[in-house]
C-alpha cells in the first residue's frame, strides 16, 4: 500500500483460505509478523463472525481480510476501544466510496445500510501482562454481490445500494488507510473523541426501539451509551438503564 505508513505494507493475498483470522492467528503463533500485516482471501471457505457465527461471502465479490495489530498501549479493560476505532474506520471507508447511503454501526461491530447488513468485524486479542499484546482484526464486507445465502436474514452489498461495481483491490487500499488513521488516533489517546464519533453513527442510538432479552421478554428501550467494557446500555420503559452483553439482547426490526 503506497498511501499508508504500516497497514498493508506487508500484504499476503490468497485465492482461498479457510479463515483469514485463523491464518493470522497461526502466523502469530509461529513468527513475528510486522504490525499492519494484512491477510486477504479471494474466497474464504469458513469465515467467522461474532461468537462463532458463520460469515458467508461469494468468492471474489467481497472484502475478506484480517489485519495484525499490536496495541500494547491498551489495557485489557480497553478492548472495546479498539473495536470502536476499527468500526469507525470501516464506516469512514464506506462513506468515501458510497455517498448518500443511510450508514450506521450496529453494536457492537456490524455495518448497516438502512436495516440491512453490509458487513461485520471480528477482533481476536491476545493478552499478556494485562495488556493487549496482539490483535487480529477481521473485516468482511459485501461489495459486488447480488445473491446471498438464504441463511442470511437481511444482507446487502455496495453494488446493491449504489448500483455501481467496485474494484476490490482499490477498496482494500482505501480501507487500510482509514484503519491506520483511526488506529493512530486511538494510539494517541483520543478515546473520548472516538467514543463521541461512535455514538454519532450508532444504529438506533437514542431512538425508542423494540428489543428482546435473551429469555424472550420484549420491551421498548432507548440506547443511552456503551459501558467501558463495551456492553450496551439501554433504558427500559421504567426509566431504568439495563446493561447487556452480546447475545443477551437483540433488536426487533
Amino acid at each position: 500500500m503506497n498511501n499508508t505508513l504500516f497497514v498493508g505494507k506487508v500484504f499476503l493475498n490468497f485465492d482461498t483460505l479457510f479463515s483469514t483470522n485463523e491464518y493470522a492467528i497461526d502466523l502469530l503463533s509461529k513468527s513475528k509478523p510486522s504490525e499492519g500485516t494484512v491477510i486477504s482471501a479471494h474466497h474464504q471457505t469458513a469465515g467467522r463472525g461474532q461468537y462463532g457465527s458463520r460469515w458467508y461471502s461469494e468468492g471474489g465479490k467481497a472484502i475478506t481480510l484480517s489485519v495484525i495489530l499490536r496495541p500494547i498501549f491498551l489495557n485489557i479493560s480497553q478492548q472495546f476501544d479498539l473495536n470502536i476505532a476499527v468500526a469507525l474506520a470501516v464506516f469512514d471507508f464506506v462513506c468515501i466510496n458510497a455517498t448518500d447511503v443511510d450508514l450506521h454501526v450496529k453494536w457492537p461491530n456490524d455495518i448497516y445500510i438502512g436495516n440491512k447488513k453490509l458487513g461485520g468485524i471480528l477482533i481476536q486479542n491476545s493478552i499478556s501482562n494485562r495488556k493487549i499484546a496482539s490483535s487480529v482484526v477481521g473485516i468482511g464486507l459485501n461489495v459486488n454481490q447480488l445473491h446471498f445465502s438464504p441463511e442470511l436474514p437481511n444482507p446487502t452489498s455496495l453494488l446493491l445500494e449504489t448500483k455501481h461495481e467496485f474494484d476490490i483491490r482499490k477498496l482494500i487500499e482505501d480501507l487500510c488507510l482509514s484503519l491506520e488513521v483511526r488506529y493512530l488516533q486511538l494510539k494517541a489517546g483520543k478515546i473520548e473523541a472516538l467514543r463521541n464519533d461512535y455514538y454519532q453513527i450508532l444504529y438506533k442510538f437514542q431512538i425508542p426501539t423494540k428489543y428482546e432479552r435473551a429469555g424472550g421478554n420484549q420491551f421498548v428501550g432507548i440506547i443511552t451509551g456503551i459501558s467501558p467494557e463495551g456492553r450496551l446500555c439501554v433504558q427500559n420503559e421504567r426509566g431504568v438503564i439495563e446493561v447487556f452483553g452480546l447475545k443477551e439482547i437483540k433488536i426487533l426490526l
